[in-house]
């Protein structure tokens, strides 16, 4: 999560609370489709034990992508990698996902402007799951989740606010949470995902190369798009009271 909850836009002071509707509604969405879905276990609709399994598979079939059919023109799969970036398979999914979004998208979206934010957020999102697919494109496994875009938010986010402070919790300082910069977080996360990448089996899992299309794009997006201007430094934290006293 960012520590640091204002940052200094052109001499004033912005809020991570600002407006960010886009940001919001893309959450709120994407609980929704979820809330109503049988991967949720709420709708008695669907079952329970085998039935319920069963509705989620075809669920995830029919909104997520199928690389094999992806790549052989079945019908209506080139829209597969727009809706699938609003379908999740767990509330663990489904919430990780939507922290980050939280977390990252609303300064990104600030500072990108609503309809540029969501046109790349999509498109990003989408590209992202159509390299995963064309990387597995003999798959016949669905791939669902919001991971590709929110990756792109997150490569965006590097460029764009690269002093930004993250905190951090790591496993092998027994989850401290430590406060780092956004250039030091974002690509140990992405070293991650190559490595991950490296080591996954055939097949969609952690869809972990989607995450490092996305990074990719966003990043390269940021650069293209507002490297000839001044990108956003965040500003130092106050200290707490007294603790520059001797």
């Amino acid at each position: 999560m960012i520590s640091n909850w204002r940052v200094t836009v052109g001499g004033a002071n912005r809020s991570l609370w600002g407006p960010a509707p886009v940001t919001y509604g893309l959450i709120a969405l994407c609980c929704l489709i979820f809330l109503v879905g049988p991967a949720s276990g709420l709708d008695p609709a669907y079952g329970s034990g085998d039935a319920a399994l069963a509705a989620q598979r075809a669920y995830f079939h029919r909104w997520g992508v199928v690389p094999a059919e992806l790549f052989a023109d079945s019908h209506g799969a080139a829209l597969t990698p727009a809706t699938a970036l609003f379908v999740h398979g767990s509330w663990v999914h489904l919430l990780g996902n939507m922290l980050f979004l939280y977390v990252f998208g609303v300064m990104t979206e600030e500072r990108m402007g609503r309809v540029q934010f969501l046109l790349f957020y999509v498109g990003s999102g989408y590209l992202a799951l159509l390299g995963y697919a064309a990387a597995n494109a003999d798959s016949g496994q669905s791939l669902v989740g919001a991971s590709g875009a929110i990756s792109a938010v997150l490569g965006a986010f590097l460029f764009l606010f690269p002093g930004a402070r993250v905190t951090s919790l790591l496993p092998f300082l027994f989850f401290l949470p430590l406060r780092f910069p956004a250039w030091v977080v974002l690509p140990f996360w992405a070293a991650l995902q190559w490595l991950a990448a490296g080591r996954a089996s055939e097949g969609p899992g952690v869809a972990y190369l989607a995450h490092l299309v996305g990074f990719g794009l966003g990043l390269v997006f940021a650069w293209v798009r507002f490297g000839r201007t001044t990108r956003v430094k965040a500003a130092p934290a106050p200290s707490p009271e007294g603790e520059n006293q001797p």
